[in-house]
């Protein structure tokens, strides 16, 4: 059987290593770089789910693939939700990961409540029609950075029921329990059932 090509709608180097590594064999997956796109999308809207689908419509679009975007907010209990759909730009427009990890630690000072989740949801364009996928993982905020490896706020997060930070977990133990993964494992299961 010929495999699948499906677009990823992100430049973001680790989600697609994340997710070549969750996806396995089943399917192709192409960056936004591997079918000439370079820009950036906007993401105007107040909801992880609004974003992801004007991330995926847009490809579509312009391209007329099969294709899906993933939009994932870190939802912190004694900060309100935040930074929630603003997880990417917490510290501002041009801020790097370490900018938002420092943010936050620094507005979780002081805070005994350091219960967060991580949220993703997944806008899949499918033969031009959407279907969304969701994946969440509950667990706390840390004190200090611990771990080099993931990106985003995976140093300071740690997964309920584990010792480790995302950030000192191999790759695929933390696609097996993140959002990330819960969310495309919802869409492989689905694309395996009812793509044919």
């Amino acid at each position: 059987m010929e495999k699948q090509i499906l677009v990823f709608a992100t430049n973001n180097k680790h989600k697609l290593e994340e997710l070549n590594n969750a996806i396995g064999d089943s399917f192709i997956i192409k960056s936004l770089k591997e079918i000439g796109f370079d820009g950036d999308i906007e993401e105007p809207f107040e909801t992880l789910e609004e974003n992801a689908l004007a991330k995926s419509s847009f490809i579509h679009k312009k391209y007329n693939v099969n294709c899906f975007a993933d939009d994932t907010g870190l939802e912190i209990s004694a900060l309100n939700g935040k930074p929630g759909v603003y997880s990417a730009r917490y510290a501002g427009e041009a801020c790097s990961f370490e900018d938002n990890m420092k943010k936050v630690l620094k507005n979780m000072k002081g805070k005994e409540d350091r219960s967060a989740r991580f949220r993703t949801v997944i806008s899949l364009i499918l033969d031009n029609k959407e279907y969304s996928f969701s994946g969440t993982v509950e667990g706390e905020i840390l004190k200090t950075k611990h771990g080099e490896e993931g990106f985003g706020y995976d140093p300071i997060f740690r997964p309920n029921g584990y010792k480790e930070s995302f950030a000192q977990m191999p790759l695929s133990l933390k696609n097996k329990i993140s959002h990330r993964g819960k969310a495309v494992k919802k869409m492989i299961e689905w694309l395996s059932e009812d793509w044919d």
